[in-house]
């Protein structure tokens, strides 16, 4: 079933008799071609693009809980491209064209909105090192706008230009940035995936592999066995526990990531606004909250929930560049769980064990990565090859002194 405005108004004279679930609710087969671990976006955007792209379309994509609740529906839905190193800028610049052109593919409305991101700058060092990532950018085909004071000024009063210790001197636009409908994304993926023969298989943890003479064979799930000449790991902040199933470490640490949405407010923010001094970044969404985070909790952890501290240190960020959220209400917050890589960049890669992959480690940025994330994943399980803006997210980079650390502030999560 196709979506369109007169499909719309078709059912709306009709009684919304003739609308059909988004997915089937299939029982899982013995047996597939490849079997994708994780029902988040990344891992419904891997099967939909193994299906589309490749004509793989006996694929399973187990969920252990529902569709949309993991962290594909608990973040701040920030989309851009603007990286600064030649491992991450390509492969961000490829999600963001896929996400422009998102809704038309999948014949779903993600509410791609892309009202722009911008990064402050409070000192001149500062104003040199994001110049240098916008030319960065352009290098890599993306867009970059550097705005002065005073431009600023004239298009965001509210900010607080004079603050004494964080002063506002500029900023680094990226125009095409935005916003997206974060669980959309997941309802769209698996609706378009379903469409091609992927079976979507709800409520069905993996317990543990099934490996011989070191090759995956396939997993043992709440749901029976399933073998699988193909098993995809793609399951975020549980990439540690999971790969420990098949008796891996990985560089990966998971940590909870807090975000917050306030009452509705009248229309003030027009984009993504970032703190350049300090982790806070900020938006409002169409119903008017506005929705904000920042740091990691600093300790290990699964749960989806946080601490007082990073809240105060959350506020603290907005408060230093717009007084005025202030007298904003808190409505509700959250905590998704972050795969932290030591050198805050992803993998996609091949395991050591034959027939099993690796897709994680994508700390803030997974949402973002969601097009590209399954593009590049698709095409390294269809090939066995990594995908030419993918090549430099190898699980082996640490061993071969070829980190992505795009900060610079060294192996250590918190950090990034």
């Amino acid at each position: 079933m196709r979506y369109s405005a007169l499909r719309i108004l078709k059912e709306g004279l009709t009684g919304n008799k003739g609308w059909k679930p988004a997915w089937r609710d299939p029982e899982p087969k013995r047996e597939y071609d490849v079997v994708v671990i994780g029902g988040g976006g990344h891992g419904l955007a891997t099967a939909y693009y193994l299906a589309r792209e490749y004509g793989i379309t006996n694929v399973a994509v187990l969920e252990k809980g529902w569709i949309g609740s993991g962290n594909v529906g608990r973040n701040t839905t920030i989309i851009r491209s603007n990286y600064l190193l030649p491992g991450n800028e390509p492969f961000y610049e490829l999600s963001l064209k896929l996400w422009e052109g998102l809704e038309q593919d999948l014949n779903y409305n993600a509410m791609i909105s892309q009202r722009s991101i911008l990064n402050l700058v409070h000192s001149d060092a500062q104003r040199d090192a994001f110049i240098r990532r916008g030319n960065a950018m352009f290098l890599a085909g993306a867009d970059a706008e550097y705005a002065d004071a005073d431009q600023l000024r004239r298009e965001l009063p509210f900010l607080d230009f004079d603050n004494a210790r964080f002063p506002i001197r500029g900023g680094l636009y990226q125009r095409r940035g935005g916003t997206v409908r974060h669980d959309a994304v997941a309802w769209g993926y698996a609706r378009a995936a379903d469409a091609r023969g992927v079976d979507i298989i709800q409520n069905c943890e993996v317990t543990g592999f099934d490996i011989e003479d070191g090759t995956c064979r396939g997993v043992e799930t709440t749901r029976g066995p399933i073998r699988a000449r193909k098993v995809a790991m793609c399951v975020a902040g549980s990439s540690g526990r999971v790969a420990a199933l098949a008796g891996m470490r990985l560089p990966i640490e998971s940590h909870v990531l807090q975000a917050f949405v306030t009452e509705g407010l009248k229309p003030v923010l027009p984009g993504v606004i970032t703190f350049g001094a300090g982790h806070f970044y900020v938006s409002q969404s169409d119903k008017g909250g506005l929705v904000f985070g920042g740091d990691i909790d600093g300790y290990n952890s699964y749960a989806q929930r946080g601490n007082l501290p990073v809240v105060e240190d959350v506020c603290e960020g907005g408060m230093a560049i717009m007084p005025m959220i202030g007298r904003a209400r808190l409505l509700r917050s959250w905590g998704g769980v972050m795969d932290m890589s030591m050198d805050g960049s992803p993998f996609i890669d091949r395991t050591h064990i034959d027939g099993l992959y690796f897709n994680g480690g994508w700390c803030y940025g997974g949402f973002k990565a969601t097009p590209a994330s399954g593009w590049c994943y698709a095409h390294l399980l269809a090939r066995d090859a990594p995908h030419p803006v993918a090549a430099e997210m190898r699980l082996d980079r640490f061993r071969r002194g070829h980190m992505i650390d795009e900060k610079g502030v060294g192996a250590q999560p918190n950090l990034h």
